[in-house]
């Protein structure tokens, strides 16, 4: 597509038509694929089932870390197993006609289901959705609950959310944990899309390690401001009682950063002369 710069209010006719068609192709791609998994599901789930009562190597599903695992969909009379297992969280990555247990049934044993809708065979989750899969399955090993990610075959979809949680988690390379992860469960395979996925959430990883560590699991969406002491050196510091810093982090809404720098300002003043405590700065929250 050609990229030419356009001063303001004017626009290319002919740059338009040809990104409508990208669009359209794209679509059609996207449509034609999820017809052909439609077509399919039946028919290569029953060639799983088949293959996983004949071969012992063949399992359902994996363990690939101590409170993780990997495998196919599940069926309704696998929930109690599951739980049996220690499984109290489920990521869904299948679409909803992929879908064998509704998410009632696993509240009802006491398993929370975080439903991640992709199509098969040739696409990726999103970033968001990646990210909220990955703190998902941390805030569960954290409290020592067991987290079993699917999609159809534990192969492609599933396997790009458990690489990217080795990677943010685990401090693996995307090659590494996908070496890793084909040793206990060799039949994993990725689509280009898939594989490129992890390798984005790598880089995202590699180039902002400190900002990620500190962002609560409550909020993966939202800006973070993370405050130190080295920021407010010379604020407010008087006759050396500033020793004691009490700084909190907080989400901050999505505004512009001039005024978040107002937004900061403004509750510096407060430490001139209304701070609440005697030599200590006040406590800084978002506007």
């Amino acid at each position: 597509m050609k990229i030419s710069e356009l001063e303001d209010g004017e626009s290319d006719g002919k740059d338009l038509v040809v990104s409508r068609r990208e669009i359209v192709r794209v679509d059609a791609k996207r449509a034609l694929v999820g017809a052909g998994a439609r077509i399919l599901f039946y028919p290569t789930l029953l060639y799983n089932v088949f293959r996983n009562k004949i071969q012992a190597e063949f399992r359902w599903w994996d363990e690939v870390d101590q409170f993780l695992l990997l495998g196919a969909v599940p069926f309704p009379n696998d929930v109690p197993r599951l739980k049996q297992l220690g499984v109290q969280g489920v990521i869904t990555l299948n679409e909803p006609y992929e879908t064998l247990v509704p998410t009632s049934l696993y509240h009802a044993h006491g398993i929370d289901h975080l439903v991640i809708p992709t199509r098969d065979y040739l696409f990726a989750p999103s970033f968001v959705d990646i990210s909220k899969a990955v703190d998902f399955i941390h805030r569960n090993a954290s409290c020592g609950r067991t987290t079993y990610v699917h999609c159809k075959a534990g192969r492609g979809r599933s396997t790009t959310i458990v690489l990217c949680y080795l990677v943010e988690y685990k401090n693996m390379t995307p090659t590494a944990a996908l070496e890793y992860v084909r040793s206990r469960r060799p039949r994993v395979l990725l689509a280009p899309s898939q594989w490129k996925a992890v390798q984005e959430y790598g880089r995202q990883r590699l180039h902002f390690p400190a900002i990620q560590s500190q962002i609560p699991l409550s909020s993966p969406t939202s800006d973070e401001v993370l405050i130190t002491e080295a920021d407010l050196e010379g604020y407010g510091a008087r006759d050396n009682a500033c020793k004691e810093l009490s700084i909190t982090l907080r989400t901050v809404s999505r505004r512009p950063m001039i005024a978040r720098l107002s937004c900061l300002f403004a509750s510096l003043r407060v430490s001139n002369g209304s701070s609440p405590v005697a030599g200590r700065l006040p406590e800084i929250r978002a506007c």
